[in-house]
């Protein structure tokens, strides 16, 4: 009798100890997972990106400033991320070949930094020149105004309707002059123009509330509504406009001082937007 409850005894003894050996092993396995899992966050942690910057007030001023000095155009009576520092962002990220967010960031004020002052196809007299591969106005060595760039948004190359006939939304290359201008807002077949300057038959450069970064328009040259006004101050009747793409830009022809004569003549208001 006293072998059988000393055998009962060691084998609820084996039972016990094996039941703890059995919690120990599975507490080590947990605390292994945790140890892996954490590892595995912190390695995640080291390789992403660097947290966000917060551009201060005078890292903006900052910026404010560059982009006046590299001619782009921006109010400088204001301050903080309004609607001219966007634009003016965009302008440069164009020109500049990057992402064209108008978000002012770190490294755009670093680009800025090491960026040089663009400059146009001609120089030496009053005129407008027009990029519609890089998208942007240049305004150039007008009377007491500096060099002043504007993104701009062209013809999109798609096809429209409009009075019953079908075209594609082209703006032309050439050379052009200011033939007529209207102030404030011109209500047309395609919608509403603001100060609009016309160059080309229909075609004008005009302000609106959507200049997207990339062609978007039927034809004419869409810029920011903050500058428009003041642009239009500058760009007088009979004012050269230069616009061109990746192709040659040749001299003034016959087709284009002919159609400059026969706008004035005619008096065309027909207008794209």
């Amino acid at each position: 009798m006293r072998n059988q409850i000393r055998q009962l005894q060691v084998q609820n003894l084996i039972r016990i100890v094996g039941r703890n050996l059995l919690v120990l092993a599975i507490s080590l396995s947990v605390m292994a997972s945790a140890g892996a899992v954490q590892n595995q966050q912190i390695s995640l942690v080291k390789k992403g990106k660097r947290p966000a910057h917060i551009m201060s007030e005078l890292e903006i001023s900052e910026a404010r400033v560059l982009l006046d000095m590299l001619g782009y155009w921006v109010n400088m009576e204001v301050s903080g991320r309004d609607v001219s520092l966007r634009h003016a962002l965009i302008a440069f990220q164009k020109i500049e070949g990057r992402e064209r967010t108008g978000v002012l960031t770190i490294e755009e004020l670093d680009a800025l930094r090491a960026a040089r002052r663009p400059q146009p196809l001609e120089t030496g007299y009053p005129h407008i020149e027009i990029d519609l591969v890089s998208q942007v106005l240049f305004v150039v060595d007008c009377p007491e105004v500096a060099l002043r760039i504007l993104p701009i948004s062209s013809g999109s190359g798609e096809f429209f309707t409009e009075g019953g006939e079908t075209r594609q939304a082209v703006t032309p290359t050439g050379r052009f002059k200011v033939y007529r201008k209207v102030e404030g807002w011109r209500k047309s077949p395609l919608g509403s123009l603001y100060y609009p300057n016309y160059i080309y038959y229909g075609v004008a450069i005009h302000g609106n509330p959507s200049v997207p970064p990339h062609p978007a328009s039927h034809g004419c040259i869409r810029i920011p509504m903050f500058a428009s006004r003041e642009f239009s101050e500058i760009a007088t009747i009979g004012m050269d406009v230069l616009i061109y793409d990746d192709e040659p830009l040749e001299g003034i022809g016959a087709d284009s001082a002919n159609s400059f004569t026969e706008a004035i003549n005619l008096g065309i208001a027909m207008a794209t937007i």
